[in-house]
C-alpha cells in the first residue's frame, strides 16, 4: 500500500489504522508497565468462554477492562455490578476497535461498593427525618377489596401475585398501574403512576413490588423523590422489592413490607378456605335462625285462628258483600246522570259555538283587505306618476340652462392659469396660458396679442 504514496508525502510518515493501533498499544504497555487501580465494577459480562469483561468507573470517569480465565480463578469473592474493587494490571489497547482498556491479572475486595455507600447514606438520612417511624406508618385495611400494584404488566413479579390473589381470594380486585422497574427512567415512572393512583383513589392499598435482581438492578426504589412520595402517599403502601434478603429504601418508608411479591400477595388476601369455612357456619346460623322463625310464626297463626273462629266473620262479609253491591249500583246511576248532563251542555256549546263561528266575519275581512290593497295600488300608481311628471319637467328646465347646450351651439369657454372662467380680455396679459372647452374636447394656447380697449395693469 505505501508504495502507492506519491513521491511527496514519503516525509509525512503516514499510518495505516492497522499500524496505528499496534504502535498505541506498544507505547501504552511500555510506558506504564503494571499499576493499581480503585474503581466500581459495572456492567460485568461473563460470557461462555470464561473471561470477564467490565468497566471500572468513578465518579467522573471510567474504562473498560478485561480479566482472563486464567487469572479470574484465583478471585475468591463473588463478583458483580456495584462493588469497589482494588486491581492490579497492566494498560493495553485492544487494536480491532481500538478501545483503550486494563488487562487485569489481580483483584481485591475494597470495601463496599459506591451504590452501597449511596443506599446507607440516603438510609441515615430519612431515617434521622423520622420517616422510617412506626408512629407514621398507616394500618392496612381489612379486608382489601381493591388491591392496586404498581410494577411491570410483563414481570415475574405481577405473575406471583396474580397467582396467589388467585388462589386464596379470587374476588379481591387488582389493578395494575404499569411502569419500568429497572434502568434511568424507572423512579419517574414509577412516581408518576403512584401520583396516578392518588389521584383516582380507586384503590384500597397500593402494593410496589418487583422481582429480584441486583443492587443496580433495583436502585429505582433507592430513589430519595420515591421514598418521599411513598411517605406522603395516603393510601396505605406495601413494598415488595426482591426476594427476602433483599432491602431497599421504599421498605423501610412504606407502611408494610413483604419479604417477597407471593408474600405480599398472602399478606393482602384473605383464605377461601377460611372464608368458605366462615360462610358455611354463617349459613347454619341463618338456617336455624328461620326455622326458629317460622315456628313461633306458626303458633302465632293457629293461636290467631282460634279467636277468629268464634267471631263468624262470614256474616260480616256478606254484608259488606251486600252493601258493595249497593254502592255500585248508586254510583252507576250516578255517572250516567252526570253522562247524560254533560252531553246536553256539550251540544248547548256546539250551537253556540256554531253560532258565534268567526269563519263568515274571516272572508269579509279578506275581501276589505283585497279592496284595500288595490285601493293602495291605484292612489301609489298616480302619485308615481305626477313624481315622473315633475321629474321629466325640471329635467327639460335644467337642460334649458346648462352650459352644455350652450357649448353645443358652438360656443367655448376659456379658462384662465388659475381655473378661473375668463368672461374679459382685461383678465389676460401677453404670454399668458389659456384653456379652451368646446363641446367636444379642450385647446391649450398661449396669449400673444390683447385687443386695444384693454387697460394696462
Amino acid at each position: 500500500m505505501l508504495d502507492d504514496i506519491p513521491a511527496d508525502n514519503a516525509q509525512r510518515q503516514i499510518f495505516t489504522v492497522s499500524r496505528l493501533n499496534s504502535a498505541v498499544r506498544r507505547l501504552l504497555e511500555a510506558q506504564f508497565g503494571s499499576l493499581w487501580l480503585l474503581g466500581e465494577i459495572s456492567n460485568f459480562s461473563a460470557p461462555g468462554s470464561g473471561h470477564w469483561y467490565f468497566t471500572l468507573k468513578d465518579e467522573q470517569a471510567q474504562v473498560r477492562c478485561a480479566m482472563f480465565r486464567g487469572n479470574n480463578t484465583r478471585v475468591r469473592m463473588r463478583v458483580g455490578n456495584g462493588m469497589q474493587v482494588l486491581v492490579r494490571g497492566r494498560l493495553s489497547l485492544y487494536e480491532p476497535r481500538g478501545d483503550y482498556q486494563l488487562i487485569i491479572d489481580s483483584m481485591e475486595p475494597a470495601g463496599e461498593g459506591l451504590l452501597q455507600q449511596q443506599f446507607d447514606a440516603l438510609k441515615a438520612k430519612l431515617h434521622s427525618e423520622g420517616l422510617f417511624a412506626s408512629e407514621r406508618k398507616k394500618p392496612l385495611p381489612t379486608p382489601i377489596r381493591t388491591l392496586g400494584v404498581i410494577t411491570s404488566p410483563t414481570g415475574a413479579a405481577i405473575r406471583d401475585v396474580l397467582s396467589v390473589l388467585q388462589r386464596r381470594d379470587p374476588q379481591l380486585r387488582v389493578i395494575v398501574y404499569p411502569t419500568q422497574v429497572q434502568g434511568a427512567q424507572a423512579a419517574a415512572q414509577i412516581r408518576q403512576m403512584l401520583a396516578v393512583a392518588i389521584a383516582r383513589n380507586e384503590v384500597d392499598a397500593l402494593l410496589l413490588t418487583r422481582g429480584g435482581g441486583s443492587l443496580e438492578d433495583m436502585w429505582c426504589f433507592n430513589d430519595e423523590g420515591l421514598a418521599r412520595d411513598i411517605a406522603a402517599c395516603p393510601i396505605p403502601t406495601i413494598s415488595a422489592v426482591g426476594h427476602e434478603v433483599d432491602f431497599s429504601i421504599a421498605d423501610f418508608i412504606a407502611d408494610v413490607r413483604a419479604a417477597t411479591p407471593s408474600a405480599a400477595a398472602e399478606l393482602v388476601s384473605q383464605d377461601r378456605s377460611e372464608t368458605l369455612r366462615y360462610l358455611a357456619m354463617l349459613t347454619q346460623r341463618l338456617t336455624r335462625s328461620q326455622q326458629q322463625y317460622q315456628q313461633q310464626r306458626m303458633v302465632q297463626f293457629q293461636h290467631l285462628l282460634q279467636r277468629l273462629k268464634p267471631l263468624s266473620p262470614q256474616q260480616r262479609l256478606e254484608s259488606k258483600s251486600q252493601q258493595l253491591d249497593d254502592y255500585t249500583q248508586r254510583l252507576q246511576r250516578a255517572l250516567t246522570r252526570n253522562l247524560d248532563t254533560n252531553k246536553q251542555r256539550q251540544q248547548q256549546l256546539q250551537q253556540r259555538l256554531w253560532r258565534e263561528n268567526p269563519q263568515l266575519q274571516i272572508q269579509q275581512l279578506q275581501t276589505r283587505i283585497v279592496q284595500l290593497r288595490q285601493h293602495g295600488l291605484q292612489a301609489l300608481t298616480v302619485q308615481l306618476n305626477r313624481a315622473n311628471a315633475r321629474a321629466s319637467a325640471n329635467q327639460q328646465a335644467l337642460s334649458i340652462v346648462s352650459p352644455l347646450n350652450t357649448l353645443e351651439r358652438g360656443y367655448t369657454i376659456s379658462f384662465a392659469e388659475n381655473g378661473d372662467i375668463v368672461r374679459s380680455a382685461k383678465q389676460l396679459n401677453t404670454g399668458d396660458m389659456l384653456r379652451t372647452r368646446f363641446a367636444e374636447g379642450e385647446v391649450i394656447s398661449k396669449v400673444e396679442r390683447i385687443e386695444a380697449g384693454r387697460k394696462k395693469p
